[in-house]
């Protein structure tokens, strides 16, 4: 039996062979680990601005403020949610400190692309795979492509210990500036550690489709809701979190896996082309309604049902209502297409066929409209 010390340096030498990083930080979330990531670098410049994507989760724009930097917000491309790399160049200053580039639902975002226009500048490109873990493109391990790579451990991500992030970088500054904010983190208290280890067991029985009306019904856990969070703890992974990921490699790989598996099953259900080659595992799959009314009533629809369909994040990040002070009126109009249209299926394991061809029953096909965009298959739908 390992110590909690030992647990924790056994995962970060692990993490660190998976990635081939040289500099692997344990901490409390992913958002967390973006803090953490976002304050190692204002220590090391004068820069303040941090640029992200207009459509993305809401803990990124809280992350940049905890740490004390301006977000200022770049449209996305609707087909990949990636950067409108035309925007996005624009966007770059000389008080660009770094840029954040996300690989929303799993799907990677262009990271050479963003690169070159950050490197010739000093900018430091930061890629959250919070919702990628151990996800590839083009062969290479997703988070390993930019400057640092922040992934996230808590519920319903590739691998889950309740709650946890990771920072990984090959870079010596920057290993070495956030090596300095690190060691005086403080660990979880044991009673938090023990909730988040309840909470993860809760979600995995009620998780399934025949179960999760429950929760569901219970307002005050405000299951499927986006909340700003308005203060970003950033602390340790617990040794008992990094205790219960000492089979993480085989465990990535058998979520991985299945979530490609399931994709690919809710997308054949569905009638949507995804492109051609090995199944992608999506962390969910998110797909355009041909009306935001359209949209909502499928949401309806299937929660009724407990099939775990999402709306994704409900507003660009300029309209949450605690921060859209910051963006001077703004509007950024492919984010606020994306936010009135999507919605997501779950690809966990607990999703069995016939709860597949549920969700596809909640749409009409003979309405559809399909386009093929690699690596994302949207699909216009319509409530049936």
């Amino acid at each position: 039996m390992l110590s909690p010390e030992e647990s924790i340096r056994a995962l970060e030498n692990s993490i660190r062979d998976y990635f081939g990083a040289r500099h692997v930080f344990l901490v409390s979330s992913g958002k967390a680990a973006l803090t953490m990531t976002l304050t190692g670098l204002k220590a090391a410049s004068p820069r303040t601005d941090v640029i992200i994507p207009a459509y993305t989760c809401y803990s990124m724009p809280a992350a940049v403020i905890s740490a004390g930097l301006n977000p200022i917000l770049c449209d996305i491309n609707p087909s990949t949610f990636d950067f409108d790399h035309d925007q996005l160049a624009a966007t770059l200053s000389d008080n660009t400190l770094c840029v954040v580039a996300h690989h929303l639902f799993g799907i990677p975002s262009d990271i050479e692309r963003v690169r070159e226009l950050c490197h010739a500048r000093g900018i430091v490109v930061i890629e959250d795979a919070a919702q990628a873990m151990g996800v590839e493109s083009r062969g290479r391990k997703l988070g390993t492509l930019g400057d640092v790579g922040v992934f996230s451990l808590g519920r319903g991500k590739n691998i889950t210990c309740g709650s946890g992030g990771i920072v990984i970088t090959d870079s010596d500054v920057i290993g070495g500036a956030l090596r300095i904010k690190c060691p005086p983190l403080e660990l979880p208290m044991r009673a938090q550690s023990l909730l988040d280890l309840a909470k993860l067991a809760f979600m995995a029985i009620f998780i399934r489709p025949q179960l999760y009306w429950i929760p569901n019904a219970m307002p005050f856990l405000r299951l499927g809701q986006t909340i700003f969070p308005k203060t970003v703890a950033v602390k340790r992974l617990s040794g008992m979190q990094a205790g219960l990921l000492h089979d993480w490699r085989h465990q990535l790989n058998q979520s991985n896996q299945r979530r490609s598996e399931i994709a690919a099953s809710v997308s054949r259900c569905m009638s949507l082309r995804l492109p051609e080659g090995p199944s992608h595992p999506y962390l969910r799959v998110p797909i355009m309604a041909a009306t935001p009314q359209g949209r909502d009533r499928i949401h309806s629809f299937a929660q009724r049902r407990g099939l775990g369909v999402s709306r994704a994040y409900p507003t660009p990040i300029n309209e949450i209502p605690e921060i859209k002070h910051l963006f001077g009126g703004r509007r950024f109009p492919t984010a606020r297409l994306v936010s009135d249209h999507i919605f997501t299926v779950p690809t966990h394991q607990w999703l069995s066929e016939k709860d597949q061809r549920a969700i596809a029953e909640c749409v009409d096909p003979s309405a559809a409209v399909v386009r093929r965009v690699p690596p994302l298959a949207t699909r216009r739908v319509s409530f049936q």
